[in-house]
């Protein structure tokens, strides 16, 4: 588990929208790889409803949303979302929620992967809310929640962990990394690894 000290920046906490956004990713990132503009894939799958959202509002908060997320995965993370397997979309996707919101990730790394590497791997609500109840003493605005808006928040991580294929009813699955996502996830220091439940990525790539 990583330390922390008083001053945490604050959590961002508006990832409630559409869980891991794998169908409105599999649009953008080749969009982003045709464009190399961020600013301008956002612009087009709104003006041209790619997304195939309901209302105004809708198109541009996801645009936005995914836009925000893919922007955290480098050129070849992208490259290999975009002509990728269900699992390793599941994985980049997770990948990058962990990235972009570090509320996300410091759950990814201090409780699913430690409770898989302790051979605990069941993943119950309590483990979150215990969770977010140790990070108040460094993230004082985890306790302005409102109850409505603490389960919103559990119910979106639990989705995007099922979605990635990291959680089955309720029990942590092992994280088999595709060589190339996984040499993606451990170019980076410290390896970006450490949000997936594995043991070691060597005995986990396909």
């Amino acid at each position: 588990m990583k330390s922390q000290s008083q001053g945490s920046p604050r959590y961002a906490l508006s990832f409630t929208s559409g869980a891991l956004l794998s169908r409105e990713a599999a649009i953008a990132a080749p969009l982003f790889l045709e464009l190399r503009d961020w600013g301008a894939v956002r612009e087009q799958l709104r003006s041209e409803n790619l997304l195939q959202a309901r209302t105004s509002s809708s198109a541009l908060r996801l645009s936005r949303e995914v836009t925000q997320r893919l922007a955290v995965l480098t050129d070849r993370e992208l490259e290999i979302l975009s002509d990728s397997s269900p699992g390793e979309r599941g994985h980049l996707l997770w990948l990058a929620a962990c990235r972009h919101y570090s509320f996300i990730g410091d759950f990814g790394e201090d409780v699913v992967r430690e409770r898989f590497l302790l051979l605990t791997p069941v993943l119950t609500h309590g483990d979150f809310d215990s969770f977010v109840n140790e990070k108040t003493l460094w993230h004082p605005e985890l306790a302005e929640l409102k109850d409505s808006t603490m389960q919103k928040l559990r119910s979106t991580v639990f989705r995007m962990l099922t979605e990635a294929g990291l959680l089955v009813n309720g029990e942590i699955m092992h994280a088999t990394l595709s060589g190339r996502v996984a040499d993606a996830l451990d170019s980076r220091t410290p390896s970006d690894i450490r949000f997936f439940p594995t043991r070691s990525h060597k005995e986990d790539i396909t």
